[in-house]
C-alpha cells in the first residue's frame, strides 16, 4: 500500500502461484453469482438464431435411438436386457448426450472464453464448470421424451427411480473431471480441439449404449468399469427400466474413476491456471 491509498480499504495482490496449489473452493463460492451468469449466458448463446432451438436437445438422442434401434436392434439383434430396444439405447443416449456435450464445452470453454480470461480477475473453475452444468437443461428436455417413451411402452419406474439424481450427479462428476483435464490441455495444444470428437465417438463405442454390459465376459467387467460411464448408464437403467440389478462392484470402480479424474484434474486445472492468460 502507497500514500495514495486510502486506509481501512482491503487491498487484494494477485499473484502467479507456483507448483500445486489449493483449490480455493470458498473463493468459487463468493463467484457464484458470476457462475449462475454464466450458465444462463451459455444457454441461450446455444440455441440463439436457430430454428428448431431447444429441439436440438431432443432431436440428437432421438434420430441416434432411431438409428440404433434399426441397424442394432432389428439387424444385428442385440440383446437389450428383455426391454424394448428403443427405450433401452434412448435410456442411454439421454445421459451419454449430456455428457459428450459437456465434456466438449468444458474443454472448449477457455478458448471461446478468451476475452474473459486475459481481462477479469476470477476464479477460472468457474467457466469449464459452467459448461458442464448448462447441460443440464438440455438433460432435463430429452428425459421428458424418454419418460414418454416408457409410458407408450408401457414402462413404469419403480421406487428405486429414487437413485436416478445420484447417477445422474455420477455423470456430472465425470463430465467435469475430464472437462478440466481437457480445457487446461487445450490452452497450451490446441490439438485437442481436433482430437476430442474422435475420442467421444471411440468413448461411446466403449459404453454400453447399443448394447448390454452383459455381454462383455465377467472377468473384464471391473476393467470395463474404469470407464465412469458404464457406471451411470447401467445404473440409469437399472433405476428407470429395471434392468436386473447392479453390479455394485462395477458402479464403485466407475464412481472411483469419476471422483479422482475429479480432483486430479481440478488441481491440475489450478497448477496451470497461472499461464492461462499468458498461452490464450
Amino acid at each position: 500500500m502507497n500514500g495514495n491509498d486510502s486506509p481501512g480499504l482491503p487491498v487484494t495482490r494477485i499473484q502467479a502461484s507456483r507448483g500445486w496449489v489449493s483449490l480455493k473452493l470458498a473463493e468459487v463460492w463468493e463467484f457464484r453469482e458470476l457462475l449462475y451468469f454464466l450458465i444462463w449466458r451459455d444457454v441461450k448463446v446455444r440455441y440463439k438464431q436457430t430454428l428448431v432451438g431447444a429441439g436440438w436437445a431432443i432431436i440428437q438422442p432421438v434420430f441416434t435411438m432411431a438409428v440404433f434401434s434399426i441397424f442394432f436392434g432389428r439387424l444385428a439383434k442385440m440383446p437389450s436386457d428383455g426391454i424394448p430396444y428403443p427405450v433401452f439405447s434412448l435410456a442411454a443416449l439421454v445421459p451419454w448426450t449430456f455428457f459428450a456435450n459437456a465434456l466438449t464445452q468444458a474443454a472448449n470453454s477457455l478458448a471461446t472464453n478468451a476475452n474473459l480470461v486475459t481481462k477479469v480477475y476470477f476464479p477460472r473453475l468457474i467457466i469449464p464448470t459452467a459448461g458442464v452444468l448448462a447441460g443440464l437443461f438440455d438433460l432435463a428436455i430429452s428425459f421428458v421424451v424418454l419418460v414418454g417413451l416408457m409410458g407408450y411402452y408401457g414402462i413404469f419406474p419403480k421406487v428405486q427411480m429414487l437413485a436416478f439424481p445420484l447417477f445422474i450427479g455420477l455423470a456430472v462428476v465425470a463430465a467435469m473431471g475430464v472437462g478440466l483435464w481437457m480445457a487446461a490441455v487445450n490452452v497450451e495444444y490446441r490439438d485437442v480441439r481436433y482430437a476430442l470428437p474422435f475420442v467421444v465417438q471411440f468413448w461411446m463405442f466403449a459404453t454400453p449404449i447399443a448394447y448390454s454390459s452383459t455381454l462383455v465376459p465377467p472377468e473384464w467387467r471391473t476393467l470395463y468399469a474404469v470407464n465412469p460411464m458404464v457406471g451411470v448408464i447401467e445404473g440409469i437403467r437399472w433405476s428407470l427400466l429395471g434392468t436386473g440389478s447392479v453390479s455394485w462392484g462395477m458402479l464403485a470402480v466407475s464412481c472411483l474413476v469419476a471422483l479422482g479424474l475429479l480432483i486430479s484434474g481440478a488441481f491440475y486445472f489450478r497448477r496451470m491456471e497461472k499461464d492461462f492468460a499468458d498461452r490464450i
